[in-house]
């Protein structure tokens, strides 16, 4: 086989497929005769020149995202470069080397929809000839450009020119002209999220540097705008040619998923190619060749910070023990007692890498504080494992109501050689946070004395459950920032103003706010706490930043606030990304896992990264 070109040796026509062919074609022109040649108004219009010459591909494929020749009947011919008859029900072909129309704003490719059970059977380099209609697959101008109906015939074997792929289209629309195509890229794509590698067989990829949530780069408005534009033109989804949930093998990949090759967000992509689809709403490349030159991103060790007070904040993913008897399950994080062991072995191996002396915890079950609830069990498993250094205790609440009444709540965590707690703890219950999570504050003094406030928050989530008729101003304004985001904006502002009240501000006292925000860092509660005096301590890392990957899209929604009087005593700070760039394999559910994936280790132990800092104690 020539390079660049799928191609076998010239075969004679088969006689049997070639009378079926023309049986049918035949079949159709003596209809239209019969009926007078007209058209039907009202049904799709069939060309009375199908047994003329073919048309070209891309005459039928046209320079816009849908066919002049919708609805119609007509005869194609080309070379097949992908067949995904058992996973798609259909197949790729293309104009034959030498064929093509020319013309660069036009695809030279095109689906056509063949059942698995049909015949003759198609493999990849049978040069064929089609008779089908044309039909559009999707939905407004987000289609894909197929023929229905098809009857095929082999004629032989045949060559493609492959389309070599040098850098990203001018805009998303630009991939339109490729639609159909056999492509090479010439450049290694960057993953940039594999959440849907184990469900469904798919790899998010970015043509150059990974992609951003716009609003954590920038405020919402037209510079938001042009990054989305961006992402939008540079991002790709690479599938494994199959509608199955849960696949029971990677056939994107050469060597399966392991610890040692673990596929991680940032992995390099070399001597990709496939064929370019667009089904789902996205634009997609059905591989032709599984990726094995592959430069994995390697698995963060604990960050290297200077030695001080340190401060953590770790999201647990939902960690509810059930009944905390063993019974209870399936929770809303773990579907049975060992699943949660599994969870919290996790949890517990990023608490010991952490190594912080003072923890603020999000996602956890509220079921008290007693010794038979989520966080006695993570406390008691945590300083088991620490063993003689092993002195966590949580920060007591005066009343449980002060945790809230919502399923999860947030908690504190300190190592109680480190600093001692100094009164008691206060619950923020301002009707801005309705049933909660509460926001949860206390006050620490160090062995030299040093007073220190912390505050764990979690503000409202970004999804739009929950949203009545009443609510319009809390739904998604399609600027970025999702539903609910003028309730995390008075959520912010009643934490600030509950310190302010009670002579603690982030003006008077050395504080800081650890959470969950479920905002990125340029969306409005961020900018307005930063209006109001609060430095977000790890604003000024290179290279920046980011907590969560949604989409394929890397962005902050855990954050750190610290009160001006702390900057000086800010010593480092970072973001540990064991969380954000893992699959899901590597976590601790078992179905649909295979056995050797899990490992008691921090990696895939949560949604969120987790975050440290370090002041000066």
């Amino acid at each position: 086989m020539a390079a660049g070109a799928v191609a076998g040796r010239a075969d004679m026509a088969r006689p049997r497929q070639a009378s079926r062919f023309t049986a049918a074609a035949l079949g159709i022109a003596l209809a239209l005769l019969a009926g007078g040649c007209e058209r039907s108004a009202s049904g799709p219009a069939a060309d009375a020149t199908l047994l003329e010459p073919p048309r070209s591909i891309g005459a039928v494929q046209g320079r816009g995202p849908r066919s002049a020749y919708e609805g119609q009947m007509t005869s194609l011919q080309g070379v097949v470069t992908g067949n995904f008859v058992a996973g798609l029900d259909g197949f790729f072909m293309q104009d034959a080397t030498g064929a093509e129309d020319g013309d660069a704003a036009t695809s030279d490719g095109i689906f056509v929809e063949y059942a698995r059970n049909r015949l003759p059977k198609v493999r990849r380099g049978d040069r064929v000839r089609v008779l089908g209609r044309v039909v559009e697959r999707g939905e407004g101008e987000a289609t894909l450009t197929s023929l229905a109906e098809a009857q095929v015939e082999v004629l032989g074997r045949g060559g493609v020119r492959v389309t070599p792929i040098d850098a990203a289209p001018d805009s998303a629309d630009d991939w339109e002209r490729w639609e159909g195509m056999w492509l090479r890229f010439n450049q290694p794509l960057t993953v940039t999220g594999n959440h849907g590698l184990l469900r469904a067989g798919e790899l998010e990829t970015a043509l150059g540097k990974r992609l951003w949530v716009p609003t954590e780069r920038h405020a919402p408005g037209a510079n938001a705008r042009a990054l989305a534009m961006d992402n939008a033109r540079r991002q790709l989804l690479l599938d494994d040619g199959r509608n199955q949930r849960y696949p029971d093998k990677r056939m994107l990949l050469a060597e399966d998923l392991s610890v040692e090759r673990p596929l991680r967000a940032g992995s390099l992509l070399n001597g990709v190619e496939g064929v370019l689809d667009q089904r789902g709403g996205r634009w997609r490349l059905q591989l032709t060749e599984k990726l094995q030159q592959i430069e994995q991103a390697p698995r963060p060790v604990p960050p290297s910070l200077p030695a001080g007070l340190r401060l953590a904040h770790l999201d647990l993913n939902q960690l509810f023990n059930g009944n905390g008897r063993g019974g209870g399950f399936p929770s809303p994080g773990a579907a049975s007692r060992v699943e949660y062991e599994r969870q919290r072995n996790k949890l517990i191996a990023a608490l010991q890498g952490l190594g912080a002396d003072i923890v603020a915890l999000t996602a956890l079950e509220n079921d008290g504080q007693g010794r038979g609830s989520s966080e006695a069990e993570l406390v008691d498993a945590l300083n088991a494992a620490l063993g003689e250094a092993g002195d966590y205790q949580a920060v007591v609440l005066a009343e449980p109501a002060d945790a809230g009444s919502a399923p999860t709540r947030v908690a504190l965590l300190y190592r109680s050689q480190r600093v001692q707690v100094n009164g008691p703890a206060q619950a923020l219950t301002d009707a801005a946070f309705g049933r909660g999570p509460w926001p949860l504050a206390q006050r620490f003094v160090t062995p030299e004395g040093t007073p220190l406030q912390v505050v764990a928050l979690q503000l409202q989530g970004r999804a739009c459950e929950g949203l009545g008729e009443a609510d319009v101003a809390e739904r998604d304004q399609d600027d970025g920032q999702g539903c609910w985001n003028p309730r995390r904006g008075a959520q912010v502002q009643a934490v600030d103003r509950w310190l302010r009240e009670a002579g603690h501000g982030p003006l008077q006292s050395r504080s800081v706010l650890l959470g969950d925000f479920h905002a990125y860092r340029q969306e409005e509660p961020l900018r307005l706490l930063r209006s109001l005096g609060w430095r977000d301590a790890l604003a000024e890392l290179r290279p920046r930043p980011y907590t969560h990957v949604v989409d394929g899209r890397a962005g902050s929604l855990n954050h750190t606030l610290i009160s001006p009087v702390l900057t000086p005593a800010l010593l480092g700070a970072a973001a540990w990304a064991i969380n954000s760039d893992e699959s899901e394999a590597f976590d601790y559910r078992r179905q649909q896992r295979r056995p050797e994936w899990y490992q008691p280790d921090p990696y895939a132990s949560s949604r969120h990264d987790p975050l440290l800092l370090v002041l000066k104690p």
